[in-house]
């Protein structure tokens, strides 16, 4: 271990040393001689004192990372030390380095826009996400005050009153029909994190259980209005027997009616349950389509020519009452918009990939085209009154959509106003082989189907 009092000796040796030699040739020479060597010893040292002095003011002046110089004589420790100090600083620059560029790539790997604001909420980094959720620029926006930048009224509001307790929610400016949750977060001494979180589909979801819940309250209170009311009719008021089984008779229309829509909210639900599994058994699919048929001829009751079109038949795998269900919901709804004396046609065939499709076809109003994208949505009606006088809940459709996602099949529609609709269910190939011609399936029985559902 090194005498900490080492290098303030070695600094003291060569003066020390000029000393004793100008006080040796002062008594042995003479004065002049030992003055002589004085001078000149004393100046060495200064001249190189004035060195190291200049070395180290040249280092300190320059850039950080300049080579630290050697010194000579007792400057050599001090370079030394230096020399040590700016090695522990920059191994401890590397370390620093390594631990932002660790921060950076976690950012980049979160699916959340990160931004980093100074004090000032000038932006100083921020990871891809956020450049692209806010349209920013590193290369000229770091600096820049988010503001300048995030321009909408609600964001400048939530930064200028300083309570990020909350997320502000903003639409993006950026992507028209996007939704953005925005919170600040306070860390360090006085910097701040601006987390962005795009909640387009959260806010879809809610907004749909806001219109599901409105609508079935909706859908509920009017056949409930009605009960009540003829309810405290019969209650208050002496009727004949002709009108008391007319009001009973109403007053059972409804409760059907509310019925139906809880059954189709059940099926709903079951179909959308995760805990609900496909039952994926082999049926004969002419049975199906011929039962199918006798309950379409059941609800036209005459008033519409119901004809049936089998072109293969063939084993379909999948849940024999869901599919029973939706090609039913299809055929009340063709039936319900076809006026008296049109045709529906009811169609199978495989097509050459494979494919099993399934089709309603009618003559009845036909549908506009702004309303195709979203006839499967829950209570969604193109003429709403109209849909109440004959029936409809308006979830026949929801209930299709989703028994076809359990299947992997698709819903294609076609319609034009006043020539009617097709409506073809589309069951991927590999739920359907071909049965040969003058075959049967005899281990698969028809076995009972459910009732057919209503359709909106």
């Amino acid at each position: 271990m090194k005498w900490p009092g080492a290098p303030f000796l070695h600094g003291l040796a060569a003066p020390v040393g000029v000393l004793f030699a100008a006080a040796v040739l002062w008594i042995l020479v003479h004065a002049t001689a030992a003055l002589i060597v004085l001078a000149a010893g004393w100046g060495v040292i200064l001249v190189r004192h004035a060195l190291n002095i200049d070395r180290l003011t040249r280092w300190a002046e320059s850039s950080l990372d300049a080579h630290v110089p050697e010194g000579t004589g007792p400057w050599q420790a001090a370079f030394a030390a230096l020399y040590r100090r700016t090695r522990t600083r920059r191994a401890h620059e590397r370390d620093l380095a390594h631990t932002i560029e660790r921060f950076q790539s976690a950012a980049e790997a979160i699916p959340d826009g990160m931004v980093v604001l100074d004090a000032s909420h000038r932006i100083k980094w921020a990871n891809a996400r956020a450049q692209r959720m806010l349209g920013l620029d590193l290369g000229h926006d770091v600096g820049a005050p988010l503001m300048n930048l995030v321009r909408q009224p609600a964001f400048v509001r939530y930064i200028e009153s300083g309570d990020f307790s909350q997320a502000v929610v903003l639409d993006s400016q950026r992507d028209p029909g996007s939704t953005l949750a925005m919170q600040v977060v306070p860390f360090g001494v006085a910097e701040k994190l601006l987390i962005c979180r795009d909640i387009t589909e959260i806010e879809a979801v809610a907004r749909m259980r806001r219109d599901f819940i409105a609508n079935v309250s909706h859908e509920l209170k009017t056949p409930l209005t009605v009960i009540s009311g003829f309810i405290e009719t019969l209650q208050e008021l002496d009727l004949d027997e002709r009108q008391r089984v007319r009001f009973l008779q109403l007053m059972q229309e409804q409760s059907a009616s509310m019925q139906r829509l809880v059954e189709d909210l059940l099926t709903l639900s079951a179909l959308e349950s995760e805990h609900n599994p496909v039952a994926d058994e082999p049926f004969a699919i002419v049975p199906l389509l011929l039962h199918v048929s006798s309950d379409a001829k059941g609800l036209a009751k005459g008033k519409h020519e119901i004809a049936l079109d089998i072109g293969d038949a063939a084993t379909v795998t999948g849940s024999r009452d869901e599919l029973a269900s939706a090609f039913g919901n299809l055929v009340s709804n063709a039936i319900r918009y076809t006026p008296s004396g049109g045709t529906i046609t009811l169609a199978w065939r495989i097509e050459a990939d494979g494919t099993g499709v399934f089709s309603v076809a009618d003559t009845g109003i036909g549908i506009g085209p702004e309303h195709l994208p979203r006839l499967t949505e829950r209570f969604y009606r193109v003429d709403r009154s109209r849909s109440r006088a004959t029936g409809g809940t308006g979830l026949g459709l929801a209930i299709v959509k989703h028994v076809l996602l359990r299947h992997q099949a698709d819903l294609d529609i076609a319609s034009e106003p006043g020539k009617g609709s097709r409506f073809s269910v589309r069951l991927p190939a590999r739920r359907v082989q071909r049965v040969p011609s003058g075959e049967e399936i005899a281990a698969t029985p028809a076995g009972p189907v459910e009732p057919v559902r209503s359709a909106s």
